[in-house]
């Protein structure tokens, strides 16, 4: 639906808000009126294409305990960005271990977005425009192409809307124990963004 319809007395109900297969617009959209309420909302959004998949998490400010072997625990602090500051930090500037399925979600959500299409509303038709995207990206982003096999964007965009049951299992087992993290303030939450491919 349209995510502009949603005010911020519906968003004040929950402390835990979870978007699955959701448009780049709706999650920045979602994500930025969770920070704003007075109250914290942690943020999650979720997405599985094909055999990969992608967990964000913004708890925002996150105070949690975390064991030491051997010791008592440790209250840790973690400040969140929003998902548009962890977006927009220029790729050169991120460590040469970023997955390559970071990237080309990357693509994927802004090739979905400029076409006005939702998630998973591609096919290997639309690779040529997808491959001078990314090109136009790479370029912007100082980054060499070859860090986004034109093979996971072919992947990615054959896959359409169809997931892998056991990877949805994987991520949704996943996703509820960081939901279960948050809640109980126990344990080292994940930071930011997660993927399995």
């Amino acid at each position: 639906g349209d995510p502009s319809l949603i005010d911020g007395t519906f968003i004040d109900r929950f402390d835990i808000i979870v978007l699955s297969r959701a448009s780049l617009k709706t999650k920045l959209f979602i994500n930025d009126n969770c920070r704003k309420r007075s109250k914290h909302i942690a943020f999650y959004s979720v997405d599985c294409k094909d055999s990969c998949g992608e967990i964000f998490v913004d708890l925002q400010n996150h105070s949690y305990l975390q064991k030491k072997p051997g010791g008592e625990p440790e209250q840790q602090e973690l400040k969140y960005p929003s998902l548009q500051e962890a977006i927009s930090v220029p790729w050169k500037d991120l460590s040469k271990k970023t997955t390559k399925l970071y990237y080309a979600m990357r693509v994927l959500e802004s090739y979905e977005s400029s076409e006005g299409r939702d998630p998973g509303e591609t096919s290997l038709s639309d690779l040529p425009a997808v491959l001078a995207l990314r090109k136009d990206m790479c370029d912007r982003m100082s980054l060499d192409e070859s860090r986004i096999p034109t093979s996971l964007l072919e992947r990615l965009l054959a896959a359409g809307k169809k997931e892998h049951p056991p990877v949805c299992a994987i991520l949704g087992g996943i996703l509820g124990q960081e939901v279960i993290k948050s809640i109980s303030c126990k344990g080292d939450p994940i930071k930011n963004f997660f993927y399995y491919d």
